[in-house]
């Protein structure tokens, strides 16, 4: 019994010190500051990017990165002016003339992809940053150029740096909060428009005085103004917390924070270092082959149909093809003297001017387009777009006014535009940090393909049958909204993904 009594006795006294170690230690944490708990926070690398929200860096960002956009759209448009003068030069073939445009695009195709691999592997800063460096030299070296054959190789290379500025939408998506990117990534528009319109205005100006070389020369002015500022924009910090550069990501949000007046959310960033960055089995293994099979037709069709549609308006109006249903050769060659042919057929006035028009459609409908993106989703936009730009297609065989013509071309280049606008949003945010710049990458690559094609249809093809030419382009957008039916991931609202 003594013994019971004093196990008893020795297991309360075990007890009692035990429960005043334990309101000791609820006294402590009781006195301890509001805000230092035991055991530390975590945010995500989501909650920082929505927690500092949208302000001056933002808008920095967007005017910097969106520049990228009047690069490309500028290489783009000065195919479609340069070409009546360099024809003229050098006594071109309209399939030589088409070649100058696949080379560029064959420039585009083979560096899309493994620029999206070097910027999954080692920054996208580094890569758009190159990327404006080369197109710059290698637009200015073909102002120089002495044959065809120097000519069409420089572009190709230009077309190679272009391909790694695309990685700016990339770097721009990373930084934006969700709740803005339906919104403020379709404005991205307005550069492209800015892109088109300067190359334009600079061949209405500068080529009848100083001619076509001179016009690629001041054109790379503003490459090298926005290489200025790109000091201004740093490191994706998705990028750096998915190499496990936690230190650089936290440096950097704490950047943005302080430019938009703001702070990052208590605790510590934590997110999974992703073990393997730029793996493009990734983007075929079975969680997303289909969304990436169906993108890169989406890609295809985009390219295709916009600069089709961009080297088509510019070849009606070269050989005056307008309400011409079997055009004759003297379409493609018209005489310049009695006696002899000549190849020389520039643009007049009044052909810039609707080229210019024209080119405002890319912007006009964008409030549409933000609409239709936070009503209906990624998704839905695109289907409902690709089968409004097949029907505009064919709208455009219609014989009409030259008024009638330019209506048509400006809401066939809004609705376009606005489907290339959904589908970089859309690819941008399906895939995973690891991924996302080669997922972006492969797709622009595809897409090079289509704009490689287009230039046979639009300016061989089309000396042919303007109906036959324009036919092609309507199926495409067809079988692409069929397609996109099939999306299996809608993206709007999701949180991008670090990981698959």
């Amino acid at each position: 019994m003594t013994g019971r009594r004093g196990s008893s006795m020795k297991t309360q006294l075990v007890s009692a010190i035990h429960l005043e170690d334990v309101e000791l230690q609820d006294s402590e944490a009781g006195r301890q500051p509001v805000g230092e708990a035991r055991d530390p926070k975590f945010y995500s690398m989501e909650e920082a990017v929505e927690g500092i929200g949208f302000g001056r860096f933002h808008i920095l960002l967007f005017v910097v990165m969106g520049s990228a956009n009047i690069v490309e759209a500028m290489e783009i448009m000065l195919l479609a002016v340069v070409s009546p003068e360099i024809r003229c030069e050098w006594h071109l073939e309209d399939w030589q003339v088409a070649f100058v445009s696949t080379m560029v695009f064959l420039g585009y195709m083979i560096c899309g992809g493994f620029c999206g691999y070097v910027a999954d592997k080692y920054g996208r800063w580094k890569v758009v940053f190159g990327g404006f460096v080369w197109a710059s030299y290698f637009s200015l070296l073909t102002s120089f150029a002495p044959t065809y054959g120097w000519f069409i190789f420089l572009r190709s290379m230009v077309g190679c740096g272009v391909a790694a500025t695309s990685q700016g939408f990339v770097l721009k998506t990373e930084f934006m909060p969700a709740k803005y990117r339906s919104s403020l990534l379709p404005l991205s528009t307005i550069f492209w428009m800015l892109g088109s319109m300067i190359i334009i205005i600079l061949g209405m100006t500068v080529v009848p005085t100083l001619g076509w070389r001179w016009m690629i020369r001041l054109s790379i002015i503003p490459s090298l103004l926005i290489i200025g500022l790109f000091q201004f924009i740093p490191e994706s910090a998705r990028f750096q917390v998915s190499v496990g550069n936690i230190r650089g990501a936290v440096a950097t949000l704490r950047r943005i924070a302080r430019m938009n007046k703001t702070s990052l959310p208590d605790g510590d960033l934590r997110e999974p270092i992703v073990t393997e960055m730029g793996n493009a089995l990734t983007i075929i293994n079975p969680t997303l082959r289909r969304t990436s099979l169906l993108l890169w037709f989406s890609w295809f069709v985009a390219s295709f149909s916009y600069y089709g549609s961009v080297l088509s308006s510019s070849e009606l109006l070269e050989k005056d093809l307008l309400c011409v249903t079997n055009p004759d050769p003297e379409h493609s060659i018209k005489p310049n003297h009695e006696e002899e042919l000549c190849y020389c057929n520039p643009f007049n006035m009044d052909d810039y001017k609707t080229l210019l028009i024209s080119s405002l459609g890319e912007v006009a409908l964008s409030p549409l387009n933000i609409g239709l993106l936070n009503l209906l989703g990624r998704t839905c936009s695109m289907i409902i777009l690709q089968v409004l730009s097949a029907i505009f297609f064919m709208l455009v065989n219609i014989c009409s006014t030259m008024i009638g013509f330019i209506v048509l071309l400006f809401l066939l280049r809004s609705l376009i535009s606005m489907n290339f606008n959904v589908v970089y949003i859309y690819t941008a945010e399906v895939y995973p940090t690891s991924v996302r710049s080669i997922g972006m990458g492969l797709c622009t690559s595809f897409s090079r393909i289509g704009g490689m094609i287009a230039p046979f249809i639009a300016q061989v093809l089309l000396s042919k049958s303007v109906l036959l030419a324009l036919s092609p382009f309507a199926l495409a957008y067809c079988l692409c909204a069929l397609g996109t039916v099939f999306l299996p991931f809608e993206t709007s609202g999701r949180a991008m993904l670090e990981t698959e």
